[in-house]
């Protein structure tokens, strides 16, 4: 077994990439030799991933129209949670923002996380 080292360069992610791809298969038991190696390999592996290719966070505005066409709503369908017809237009469009009450209901109504509809 090859002793574990730090990922620096993308060869070392690609390399940590091989090993450990296999054991998703047939994860190895936690507290064995071959399971903590498993869970170091991965903890690197996440670790570069974060430096290397951060997710940003969706648009709020994005984040309720996706939820909107999964869930098959409608702008009306939004009134309870953000106000009148032409407000939640307006809201959709950009031209008004979201406040601390619609982030809240649209969170709890349509479970939109929170992270999400308060932008970064």
């Amino acid at each position: 077994m090859k002793p574990i080292r730090p990922i620096r360069t993308r060869a070392d992610y690609q390399a940590a990439l091989a090993e450990v791809s296999p054991m998703f298969d047939n994860e190895p038991e936690p507290g064995t030799p071959e399971g903590d190696r498993f869970d170091v390999l991965v903890t690197l592996i996440e670790a570069y991933e974060r430096k290397h290719f951060p997710i940003e966070a969706p648009d709020p505005i994005e984040a309720i129209k996706f939820r909107m066409e999964q869930q098959g709503l409608t702008p009306r369908d939004l009134k309870p949670m953000i106000g009148r017809l032409n407000r939640v237009y307006e809201v959709l469009a950009g031209r008004r923002p979201l406040t601390m009450a619609m982030v809240r209901r649209l969170h709890k109504e349509l479970q939109i996380p929170a992270e999400s509809l308060l932008g970064s």
